[in-house]
């Protein structure tokens, strides 16, 4: 893979990700208990074996490049490695970025300075575990000028992705972006569509002389139509190709269990765009369970971070007077360094120096760094942003309608709390 550029694409505002992306962009947002969106497509590329990564920022940045500082300073340029993060410079105009093709035409001064015979373009804000070698080597087999994962989604959703029809070959043979009108569905399933995922591979030659004879904006709404009459494009199928392998337990017929590198299937297939509310509390809640739907825990495809300095996480039992028993349990939940459980949570993801008091409960949640949940507190499939001081006795998520009153409250109802909308003791509404 030394021979191979990655851009990632970090500069997304995540309008629908409101309030969590008021402060920051949607590849700063944190994630999972300790990480950030950002990290998953990084992880991919050092797992991978691509070590030349320029990230490209635009919208409101200082938390991504803090977090890109802190904790991916591990390359060694003495090596040929290197990971940049490049902000708009305005080295070929006036203008910020204006799209992902436009992302590249203003850098391409970096392009030729380090030469590659691939770009690899990524998105910097999916959930998704992909050895981007196996993709690459599908590039070169196919001898493509372009090539473009796409992964299987109902054709409800066609709306919301660039969609692509293929011949037998899985050769593009037509890509419209975010379509309004009806699409054609995959041969043989009348329900389903190939939707992109917004990862390009494409040859280093074809790539300069496209953007530098054009001013096209985006490569899924004006590059890649353009291209299908008069290059190779082809599309790689993700579910079926891609393969996470890592060490599994496997009971035998005897009853004993032993280890085996196996391909994990879930993890293989498992892609999520958290551009929403809703997709970004369920993408959370896939980690937890005995079995999650995305594994974390993995140990042969790492998923790295900037690991915030905290002492282990802490749970409280006491049976005091006159207070009487206080147990904290975290049950089917992540729970990061730093926090201190005192109540009861349940199907939940705790970020770091998280508190939950005496007698709360948190379920079906997310709660972000430096939350303190007061005493006899419910919170209930809610998202909480950093720096909350909950008092004691609220109740968020028990009663939309109440909660609309102050809160974003998602389709399906998931409430979120702003970053540092609760100062303390200070109880905004007893009914809350």
């Amino acid at each position: 893979m030394k021979d191979t550029l990655a851009f990632v694409m970090a500069g997304g505002r995540g309008e629908r990700l409101m309030p969590l992306t008021e402060d920051r962009s949607k590849p700063a947002v944190p994630f999972g208990g300790i990480y950030r969106l950002i990290d998953f497509t990084l992880s991919n590329c050092v797992n991978s074996q691509i070590y030349k990564i320029i990230v490209l920022p635009q919208y409101k940045s200082q938390s991504l490049n803090d977090h890109l500082e802190g904790g991916w300073n591990i390359f060694s340029q003495k090596i040929g490695h290197f990971l940049k993060v490049v902000p708009p410079q305005q080295r070929v105009g006036l203008d910020w970025y204006r799209g992902t093709a436009d992302c590249i035409r203003q850098n391409l001064y970096l392009i030729e300075r380090n030469n590659p015979q691939i770009i690899l373009v990524l998105s910097g804000d999916h959930i998704y575990k992909m050895d981007y070698s196996l993709f690459l080597r599908y590039h070169q087999e196919k001898k493509a000028d372009l090539t473009i994962s796409l992964l299987e989604v109902d054709k409800d959703l066609a709306h919301q992705f660039g969609v692509a029809e293929v011949d037998e070959d899985f050769r593009i043979v037509a890509f419209r972006e975010k379509p309004k009108e009806k699409v054609k569905t995959i041969p043989g399933d009348p329900n389903r569509v190939l939707a992109s995922m917004g990862i390009y591979a494409f040859g280093t030659e074809i790539l300069m002389k496209i953007l530098q004879s054009g001013e096209e904006d985006d490569f899924g709404r004006d590059i890649v139509p353009k291209l299908l009459d008069s290059h190779r494009v082809y599309a790689y199928p993700y579910a079926k190709n891609n393969r996470i392998e890592d060490i599994v337990f496997v009971t035998l017929e005897s009853g004993e269990r032993e280890t085996r590198l196996e391909p994990r299937t879930r993890d293989s297939s498992y892609w999520r765009d958290v551009g929403t509310i809703d997709a970004y509390w369920n993408a959370n809640m896939d980690l937890t369970g005995v079995d999650p739907f995305f594994n974390l825990y993995g140990v042969k495809w790492p998923i790295h971070t900037n690991l915030v300095l905290a002492p282990p996480a802490k749970f409280i039992f006491s049976n005091e007077r006159p207070e009487g028993f206080r147990v904290g349990k975290a049950l089917d939940s992540l729970v990061a360094p730093g926090c201190i459980i005192s109540g009861i949570v349940r199907n939940s993801v705790l970020a770091c120096n998280v508190v939950v008091r005496s007698w709360a409960t948190v379920d079906e949640s997310v709660l972000l760094d430096d939350v303190v949940v007061g005493r006899n507190c419910k919170i209930k499939k809610a998202i909480i942003d950093k720096h909350n001081l909950i008092p004691p006795y609220t109740e968020i998520g028990g009663n939309p309608n109440e909660d609309r009153k102050y809160f974003t409250v998602s389709p399906r109802g998931i409430v979120v709390v702003p970053k540092g909308y609760f100062k303390g003791e200070n109880p905004l509404s007893p009914s809350l």
